[in-house]
């Protein structure tokens, strides 16, 4: 029973949807700028790690050459030591190198999608906005033609209204004749 209690607690409750259909677009609009803002601001952090990349890759490709450079001045004194570690700092530096451009390519594909992603929403957005407008146009034409329909009804009951009168007004006519004709017989 307790832990039923908690479950009940622990729901959260579902938003409610807005009654008016204009507030629907709004909210959906709202919350599409929203997810765009967020996407955009995703993007531009990639396209700074992009720079941040392509720096690192610039100064790997530098440290390579360096590395080559004394490697060879090693090579022609005959030290093997040097040679040895110069070696292994071009196997670490070509590594980092690897991942660095690995890295800068995914930074890449995930900016570009992340850039068609905000341009969708964007695009999506501006839909929503010319809809809501048209929605909008349609509501306040609606409300009017409802209300023309609704003086036409109501004109149409008195009309009716008036008609049922008139035949009684022609019963009674139609009454008092008879009864005439049956006082005068």
């Amino acid at each position: 029973m307790l832990f039923d209690w908690l479950r009940k607690k622990k729901t959260p409750k579902k938003p409610q949807l807005p009654t008016d259909p204009l507030a629907a677009f709004d909210q959906l609009i709202e919350d599409l700028e929203r997810q765009a803002a967020e996407v955009r601001k995703s993007a531009a952090t990639l396209l700074a790690l992009k720079g941040d990349l392509t720096r690192s890759q610039e100064r790997y490709l530098k440290r390579l050459e360096d590395i080559s450079q004394r490697r060879a001045v090693a090579d022609e004194q005959g030290d093997t030591k040097i040679a040895q570690t110069l070696e292994r700092d071009r196997a670490q530096t070509e590594a980092l190198l690897n991942t660095t451009r690995e890295s800068l390519n995914r930074a890449e594909q995930d900016g570009k999608l992340l850039l068609e992603a905000a341009a969708d929403l964007g695009n999506r957005v501006a839909e929503l906005r010319t809809e809501r407008e048209s929605a909008s146009a349609r509501l306040a034409v609606g409300g009017l033609v409802t209300g023309a329909l609704r003086e036409q009804v109501e004109r149409f009951e008195k009309v009716l209204a008036v008609d049922a009168a008139r035949d009684e007004i022609e019963r009674a006519h139609a009454l008092a004749d008879i009864y005439r004709e049956e006082r005068g017989a």
